[in-house]
């Protein structure tokens, strides 16, 4: 019998065809018919192999590791055939496209190991797709015409240069100027597209790797900027222009990759299922997350395990919990989504530890970006459309985009411009990043939560303003938090005591008592298993939520306004999350409760107007209730004492019917007609004398 390396290519396809048709999967189907079958129905030009199914034949496989080329080819020609006994029109007409895909290839290699040994070889390769070209047509085949008539035909192997001939090829022809005929020629769809290490895979303090992939026919288009894909193609080289050299004659190669296959990390198969190896949870680790969960203080010991090397800050530890639990999305029957992350904001004095809790946060997460204000940019955030070497637009996907279905970290919130930060308004309450420019136009999904942390304006919190004039952000984008925390440094004896001990305590060989924590693994998969559950609200807890609500929306003053139903809808989240963390499948009272309690702590923290010491969402929105008031007072006076037609208002007078009032003393009345003056609300009409403007 002579080996499979001396087959001559024909004989090679019948093998092949042999093994197509006579394979049986275990259900007893003779599936690869069966998909050969589909094709005309389905209009698809290509089959699915699965690697593993080789296995009883080690001659094809050891084809595959010697010469891809060839087996895939052989593999192409025995479709066809088997195709063609079946439909032969349409065998006929997608003829030249016909080929096989090949699925769960074995041999892995992580980017940095495609390197020149395996020029020409078959591989497997993951990572996340950064960026992808537009699609353009690729000669296959191209047909030259001489002035006279004759056909010269130029078929482009492999690779991505095609030589033009020189002359006719009819020898007795002595024509040069040959000219391309496109109707006759064969052009298929070819896209570039860039992929670069996976941010778990890359090790410590070095740079992402990333390489070129060039993906042909019905894969284009398959894999978005953003998505994590395991792809397997043949390794190929090109020329590349080296400085002083024609590119012809330049020794210098670059690798790329011929794409065969795309497969979406986790889930071998469609977009739908896609997992990452840290979010697969085997057995073993289900039963040990499901025996913490019945423990009674599971509650306080995740909390607890969540970056120990902190002390205190609970709610915060908890509230970052519940962020990375997060809630699930609804999608109403019109399409509209529900946003179900949750988006939290520290702001508070320097030496807090707010950094570290970001960068633990990224680091357990089961997704999760770190990315700091300055450095960031709105291109980098969302998406850019860049240029590549050949000219080609390309879209770019940003650090939300990568990070859909998992959370953002930014830390130094307050540092970044204006214009940048802005990118952000979308991608918190809409969840997607648009971008329109240089022709594209496009819409990426951008699911992520969003945990900032910022420094006060003046170095430290001022407890005397309110937390808009703390912190320089927009409040637009403040509304978008479900919870704000101002983290204080505030001196306090015993407080001091036990974070110098603690500190202390990990500069010794013993460190932290660690005997009840549960470790940063456990703690990712038991986030990433709670993920899965899904619980729904109960009764009760439904009426809690809404009676808090209801209670927060009826304050005595007139239009003055607590929570709005943004707050509401966090409140929702919040509890859904806990539930989640606990792996309950409902909502119960208790959740909600504790709900209402961060809420709560939320307001009487960061939603005090200092002016009058009361909870008043104002705050958060712009100018407190108080002020607002006093404004509309003051105004209201002064166009009184104008009348009709406008005179000049002496200040004195202004200033004795304001503390009439009872509502300013008359040093905070001298302060607000200097402040109206600043906002040129009303203006010096003649020394000591003021007007409305």
């Amino acid at each position: 019998m002579t080996t499979v390396e001396n087959y001559t290519p024909s004989a090679l396809s019948d093998y092949v065809k042999e093994f197509l048709i006579q394979f049986k999967d275990k259900a007893g189907s003779f599936r690869y018919v069966e998909d050969i079958d589909k094709m005309m129905s389905s209009n698809s030009k290509y089959i699915n192999i699965d690697y593993n199914d080789l296995v009883t034949h080690p001659e094809i496989e050891s084809k595959f590791n010697e010469d891809p080329d060839e087996i895939l080819e052989a593999f192409s020609r025995a479709i066809k055939e088997i195709l063609h006994e079946r439909f032969p029109k349409y065998a006929q007409k997608i003829g030249h496209e016909i080929r096989a895909r090949i699925a769960n290839y074995p041999v892995q290699r992580s980017l940095r190991q495609i390197n020149a040994e395996i020029i020409g070889k078959m591989t497997s390769v993951s990572g996340m797709v950064l960026r992808a070209s537009e699609v353009k047509p690729l000669a296959k085949e191209l047909v030259f015409i001489c002035p006279i008539g004759h056909r010269t035909d130029v078929i482009l192997e492999k690779g991505l240069t095609i030589t033009t001939p020189i002359k006719c090829s009819n020898e007795k022809c002595t024509h040069k100027e040959l000219s391309l005929e496109p109707q006759s020629s064969r052009f298929i769809d070819v896209q570039f597209v860039r992929l670069q290490e996976l941010p778990e895979d890359l090790p410590p303090g070095q740079l992402p790797h990333y390489l070129d992939i060039t993906v042909k026919q019905d894969l284009v288009d398959d894999a978005r900027p953003g998505d994590r894909v395991v792809l397997t193609g043949i390794v190929r080289i090109e020329q590349e222009k080296m400085s002083g050299v024609s590119k012809s004659n330049s020794p210098l190669y670059r690798l790329r990759l011929d794409g065969n296959n795309v497969e979406f990390l986790g889930g071998k198969g469609s977009k739908t299922s896609r997992r990452i190896q840290r979010e697969e949870i085997s057995p073993e680790e289900e039963k040990t997350i499901k025996s913490l969960s019945k423990s009674p203080d599971i509650y306080d010991r995740i909390i607890d395990s969540y970056a120990p090397h902190i002390t205190g800050h609970r709610i915060i530890k908890e509230s970052i919990l519940l962020l990375m639990a997060g809630s699930t999305q609804r999608e109403l029957q019109d399409g509209s989504k529900i946003r179900g992350d949750i988006n939290i904001f520290l702001v508070g004095d320097p030496g807090t530890a707010k950094s570290e809790m970001l960068k633990f946060c990224a680091r357990i997460a089961p997704r999760g970006l770190y990315t700091s204000g300055r450095g960031s940019t709105a291109a980098g955030l969302t998406a850019a459309v860049v240029r590549d070497v050949n000219g080609i637009f390309m879209l770019e996907a940003g650090a939300t985009v990568l990070g859909d279905q998992g959370l953002v970290c930014i830390d130094e919130f307050d540092k970044m411009k204006d214009e940048d930060r802005s990118a952000l308004h979308e991608v918190m309450e809409q969840q997607t990043a648009s971008i329109a420019k240089g022709g594209i136009v496009a819409t990426l999904n951008a699911r992520t939560s969003i945990l900032a942390a910022a420094n006060p304006m003046y170095g430290k919190y001022d407890p005397f303003k309110n937390i808009t004039e703390n912190v320089n952000l927009p409040i637009p984008l403040l509304t978008r938090f479900d919870l704000i925390f101002v983290v204080r440094d505030q001196p306090s004896k015993e407080r001091d005591e036990k974070i110098a001990k603690h500190i202390i305590d990990l500069h010794t060989p013993q460190g932290i008592d660690s005997r009840s924590l549960i470790d940063s693994e456990t703690l990712t998969k038991y986030v990433s298993y709670a993920k899965r559950v899904d619980p729904i609200l109960t009764k009760e807890a439904e009426t809690k939520i809404l009676d808090y609500y209801l209670k927060m929306r009826n304050v005595d003053a007139d239009d003055m306004i607590t929570v709005t139903p943004r707050q509401l809808e966090g409140l929702i989240r919040l509890a859904t999350a806990r539930a989640r963390l606990l792996l309950k499948n409902q909502v119960e009272e208790e959740d909600a409760q504790r709900a209402i309690d961060l809420l709560q702590n939320m307001f009487e923290d960061a939603g005090i107007d200092v002016n009058t010491g009361k909870v008043d969402l104002g705050v958060l929105q712009g100018k407190p209730r108080s002020e607002v008031s006093k404004m509309q007072s003051f105004m209201g006076i002064l166009q009184t004492l104008e009348g009709e037609p406008k005179k000049p208002v002496e200040e004195s007078k202004l200033i004795e019917e304001l503390v009439k009032t009872e509502k300013f003393t008359e040093e905070e009345a001298r302060n607000i007609v200097r402040k109206m003056v600043r906002e040129a609300s009303i203006y010096e009409s003649k020394p000591g004398h003021y007007n409305t403007v």
